[in-house]
């Protein structure tokens, strides 16, 4: 035991180093609050939140699921996805394919035909939706004005004839960033007439006038993602967001240009029912809706919600033939389905080429 004088001695020591540094006491007690973690606490610590854990009184799900083995892909790798890496980076742009983590950049960064999906506007979002991995922040840096050009230069010297445009969230600027993204699409159908161009765009705030700058741009295809059914809205995506603001975002850029494709996706497998999906595609199809995707939500890291549970093939597939009886021009429903897939490019073009009556 200690003596009085080792007690007093020990406890003039903390109070030395409480003054000199505060955050020492603090850190010894969060250590020892750590230290006295169950093995089960600390495993559900490093897990993340999931769905359930913003759900008051929600009963709690089993352990993290496995990845089944139709969602798992070989890891990218080629020269021709080499080249294309590289050609991104010279010029300073950004994709959603690296920044959202889709597993189909392997497919479509490689082959003769190789595109990819260039993220304008930079690499943070001012929104923060729990599904996504794009970095976020109230204050992202400045647009670049150079990046227009630089897209346009970029996808002119691609061998394909179909670019999907998409980009964050920039609650910050004074119009969404809509002139930006304009500029864009201008800049590549000057330098490339025979491009068929889709712009995957943001909310812009249900703002009428910054949606109509995108339309009237020249965009063939306009999308805008609903993402998940009306009951889970404010859980998985960011409270700006909201599910009567996104469809009517499609309804404008339709009055706007009656000619455009409008387009929009869901995720499936964060908790939604049947029904839930089959009201959200009905409320697509009455705001004028041609183009549906449907895919499978996949946890980007352990941070973001979980999954609830994998969606098979055969149900897919069920989705797409109801999709295509509800009246939907194009619907590709598969667990590897992104909102842009290469796979689903050649089908839209010939929607688009069929109103315009090439």
């Amino acid at each position: 035991t200690l003596s009085l004088q080792a007690l007093v001695n020990q406890q003039r020591i903390l109070a030395v180093d409480a003054i000199r540094c505060p955050a020492t006491i603090i850190l010894r007690s969060r250590r020892a609050s750590l230290c006295s973690l169950s093995h089960a606490q600390k495993n559900r610590v490093a897990g993340g939140p999931g769905l359930e854990d913003f759900l008051p009184n929600a009963q709690r799900p089993p352990a993290r699921l496995r990845l089944p083995d139709w969602l798992k892909r070989e890891i990218p790798a080629g020269g021709q996805f080499a080249k294309m890496q590289r050609s991104l980076r010279q010029l300073k742009l950004h994709t959603v394919c690296e920044e959202a983590r889709c597993p189909n950049i392997g497919e479509c960064w490689s082959g003769e035909a190789a595109t990819a999906t260039i993220m304008l506007m930079g690499d943070t979002c001012t929104r923060a939706c729990r599904f996504c991995s794009v970095k976020t922040s109230l204050k992202p840096p400045p647009l670049d004005p150079m990046e227009p050009a630089n897209t346009a230069k970029a996808v002119a010297g691609w061998s394909g004839h179909y670019v999907v445009l998409t980009s964050v969230d920039r609650d910050d600027l004074a119009d969404g960033g809509a002139g930006h993204i304009g500029a864009t699409v201008s800049e590549i159908l000057r330098l490339r007439p025979d491009m068929l161009v889709e712009c995957l765009v943001p909310d812009f705030r249900g703002r009428p006038d910054c949606m109509e700058t995108v339309v009237l741009s020249g965009p063939q295809v306009l999308a805008h993602n609903l993402e998940t059914v009306e009951s889970l809205q404010r859980l998985v995506r960011d409270p700006k967001a909201t599910y009567r603001q996104s469809l009517d975002a499609l309804s404008h850029a339709k009055r706007c240009r009656p000619d455009v494709v409008t387009k929009s996706s869901l995720m499936l497998g964060l908790g939604e029912t049947d029904d839930e999906i089959l009201k959200a595609m009905e409320d697509l199809r009455s705001v004028g809706v041609e183009a549906l995707t449907l895919g499978q939500y996949v946890q980007p890291t352990k941070r973001h919600l979980k999954v609830r549970d994998y969606v098979t093939p055969e149900a897919f597939k069920s989705w797409e033939e109801r999709g295509k009886a509800m009246g939907f021009l194009y619907v590709a429903s598969g667990p590897l389905v992104r909102s842009s897939y290469k796979a689903g490019e050649y089908y839209l073009a010939a929607v688009v080429r069929q109103k315009r009556g090439d």
